[in-house]
């Protein structure tokens, strides 16, 4: 197994852990229930485990694929760019998530401003999950690339044949 695999197995759980993690955080919320919000707390934790993970093998899935045709170094690059917000969102996220267990855990009079906090942390990391799954995903699946970004002749990247043009 070489580091794209590896990242292909590992890269899913960030962004679904999370999307998952948002929605029960939002029915601890509403139930106020501090068992479901633990349980959104840790689907955070392991995301962001699991984002390290994926960041750490991201260069070595990176170097096999780039010379790939149709791929390129400028694709790979804006979804490194992206990945890499997420993973400190998730990192920042993973701190609140902990800090949340405990105030539930310890009933401190703070544990519903902690999960508010962790609810537009959350926000923000799906937003981000979901651009890091969808620049990822375009690195292999040209179909799903907006029209900018790709051209068909010749199966190369458009915005890297702009930037040898520059060179």
């Amino acid at each position: 197994m070489n580091d794209a695999h590896i990242h292909l197995v590992v890269n899913h759980f960030p962004i679904i852990g999370t999307i998952f993690g948002l929605g029960i955080l939002v029915v601890g919320l509403l139930l106020k229930n501090n068992a479901v919000k633990n349980t959104a707390y840790v689907l955070f934790v392991i995301a962001a485990i699991f984002g390290f993970f994926s960041i750490a093998t991201g260069e070595g899935a990176e170097e096999i694929v780039e010379d790939f045709p149709g791929i390129g170094k400028a694709i790979i690059h804006e979804h490194e760019e992206v990945a890499e917000k997420l993973a400190l969102v998730l990192y920042a996220l993973a701190l609140i998530s902990v800090f949340g267990i405990y105030t539930n855990v310890k009933n401190k009079t703070k544990a519903t401003l902690v999960s508010y906090i962790a609810l537009g942390i959350a926000l923000i990391a799906v937003y981000f999950a979901q651009q890091t799954g969808t620049s990822g995903g375009e690195i292999r699946h040209t179909e799903i690339r907006n029209d900018s970004t790709f051209s068909p002749i010749g199966n190369t990247n458009a915005a890297d044949a702009k930037e040898k043009e520059n060179d």
